[in-house]
């Protein structure tokens, strides 16, 4: 029997000692309690409402919970797939006040720029071990420099990471990360590069993390980002690491708006990008009609649109993620059979996971090992 029918149970034929029995639950198992490819989550307080609030498309945003009769004690179990992994708050309604707060029983958070939200883990989801500092590896060293921007007339703040066995003398792969101090701070990409190179499944290379100052201007088909990054940070970069000439020893790497970012600068500079890793672009397109978002994504939509009727130009491989539980998952999809069609190199993964950072950062290893194959993953994989 299920430790979740247990605890209903033991309620139902004891109603008296319900919140005895739902604190000695929480106490032994955590919250919320996941079974069966079910997760129950309790919440205690004298609240007129009690609502789940989560970013999972396709179901309702927010989820009602049932109060357990004569207690202040708040229950919901919302069915998921096994190896699903959310994050969520809780929205509390108290003398017509409304406020989201993170489920006080939980201890597992996820951060992102907006703050931290608690995470539902599913039984069949575990953290990769290639996440995790490994005492073993040497790690590489991340500096930074600030170059003067001609194209934006400001300074831009550029930090690289090197891999430990970096020789000045030697010739390295390049790869640019958008949002890249957001990349650093919420996925631990520089951790995720240390253990990959040092177990040969990443060949070693030079990575230049780089952000937006108007992120979403910039980042959202701006022919001018494509001119920043070829006319500014590639020189820039060159003339401190020697850095590969072969296109195909180069990549562009981003997440959400970032993943535009980086194909479109691959778009305006056919034949100069080899590599692209784009996790859950935000590839909105129209076949009729309005888009039905913000005027933001204009631009996007009108690239993206001429994109599908040259998918091959860019002449690059292209490494495209997204999590089922994202708006952007069919649109993801979609490009799958343009790019096969086209005869572009292609790989395509999925998750079970939203628009959020530890949802790429799961998928780090699957991007970085085809992009950039190592020694040991071209050998066994």
């Amino acid at each position: 029997m299920t430790r979740v029918l247990d605890l209903l149970k033991q309620i139902e034929a004891d109603p008296a000692h319900t919140i005895h029995l739902v604190e000695h639950f929480l106490e032994r198992f955590g919250s919320p309690m996941v079974q069966d490819g079910t997760a129950t989550f309790f919440l205690r307080g004298p609240y007129d409402e009690v609502f789940l609030v989560h970013w999972v498309f396709g179901l309702e945003s927010r989820i009602p919970f049932r109060r357990l009769p004569n207690t202040d004690v708040w229950c919901l179990s919302v069915e998921l797939p096994e190896s699903a992994r959310i994050e969520y708050k809780f929205e509390v309604v108290q003398s017509g006040q409304r406020h989201w707060i993170k489920d006080p029983n939980n201890p597992h958070l996820a951060f992102d720029p907006f703050g931290a939200n608690s995470v539902c883990r599913m039984g069949g989801y575990e953290d990769p071990s290639w996440v995790v500092s490994d005492p073993d590896v040497r790690p590489g060293t991340l500096d930074g420099f600030t170059l003067q921007s001609k194209v934006w007339g400001d300074e831009r703040h550029v930090k690289v990471w090197v891999p430990h066995e970096y020789k000045a003398h030697k010739t390295y792969r390049l790869l640019v990360v958008h949002d890249g101090d957001d990349y650093l701070k919420y996925t631990g990409l520089q951790t995720v590069l240390d253990n990959l190179v040092h177990r040969h499944e990443v060949m070693p290379l030079v990575v230049a993390f780089t952000n937006g100052v108007n992120r979403n201007g910039e980042y959202g088909a701006n022919p001018l980002h494509a001119r920043f990054i070829m006319e500014d940070l590639v020189p820039a970069m060159e003339s401190r690491f020697k850095i590969s000439k072969d296109p195909r020893q180069r990549g562009l790497m981003g997440a959400s708006f970032g993943g535009v970012a980086s194909l479109f600068t691959a778009w305006q500079y056919p034949g100069q990008w080899g590599q692209l890793m784009l996790q859950s672009g935000s590839f909105v397109f129209t076949d009729i009609g309005h888009h039905g978002r913000s005027p933001l994504f204009d631009p996007v939509v009108a690239f993206t649109n001429e994109f599908r009727e040259d998918p091959g130009r860019t002449g690059a491989r292209i490494f495209l993620s997204c999590g089922v539980f994202e708006s952007l998952i069919s649109y993801n999809r979609s490009l799958v059979p343009l790019l096969r069609g086209a005869g572009v190199q292609h790989r395509f993964r999925e998750s079970r996971d939203g628009h959020n950072w530890i949802g790429w950062r799961d998928r780090l290893r699957d991007g970085l090992t085809w992009t950039f194959p190592g020694h040991l993953w071209m050998t066994y994989d």
